[in-house]
């Protein structure tokens, strides 16, 4: 199968299985293009999510555009971004009038309520994951240590704390 082809299925699947946000999606993806395609490193793959993190719109949709380009270029890029997002959107369009009439069952309610302790799950799995690469020496720690504290204490903007974090690392590195 041609890589392009098989790069918009494997995007595909993902969004059309994955629940919860982008962080949620992050171990589908993480398998999918690393684990078994073996499209790039766990260390490129750390750098995308990385890299998803700074820049701006939803991180599954940044992490599949620069999967993609990895992979295969701007046309990569291009084939996995709609791969991953096209099942929300026809979800949405289409499920669109069936939410305001089911808006109210227990049944729903019920079902999500379960879905959440499942989503939470995984975005710890996405975390612990990272952390592995993450986490090599002691200064990515107290990097984390800072920033974990400057976004507890809400009095310092997370945009702010990334340009912090960059020159944190800058100077300890």
């Amino acid at each position: 199968m041609p890589v392009l082809i098989k790069l918009f299925f494997v995007f595909f699947k993902i969004g059309a299985f994955s629940f919860g946000g982008g962080y949620a999606m992050l171990p589908f993806i993480e398998r999918e293009i690393v684990d078994v395609n073996k499209w790039i490193s766990k260390t490129d793959f750390v750098d995308i999510i990385g890299i998803s993190q700074m820049t701006p719109g939803p991180i599954a949709i940044n992490a599949a555009t620069f999967a993609g380009y990895k992979v295969n270029g701007v046309l990569g890029s291009i084939v996995a971004t709609i791969g991953i997002s096209i099942t929300s959107f026809i979800l949405v369009s289409i499920l669109q009038k069936a939410v305001s009439k089911f808006k109210d069952s227990k049944v729903i309610k019920a079902a999500l309520l379960g879905m959440k302790p499942a989503i939470i799950a995984l975005i710890l799995n996405s975390f612990i994951s990272l952390a592995k690469d993450a986490y090599v020496n002691y200064q990515a720690i107290i990097i984390t240590l800072i920033t974990g504290a400057m976004l507890v204490s809400k009095k310092v903007h997370p945009i702010l704390t990334i340009v912090i974090a960059a020159l944190l690392g800058l100077i300890f590195y």
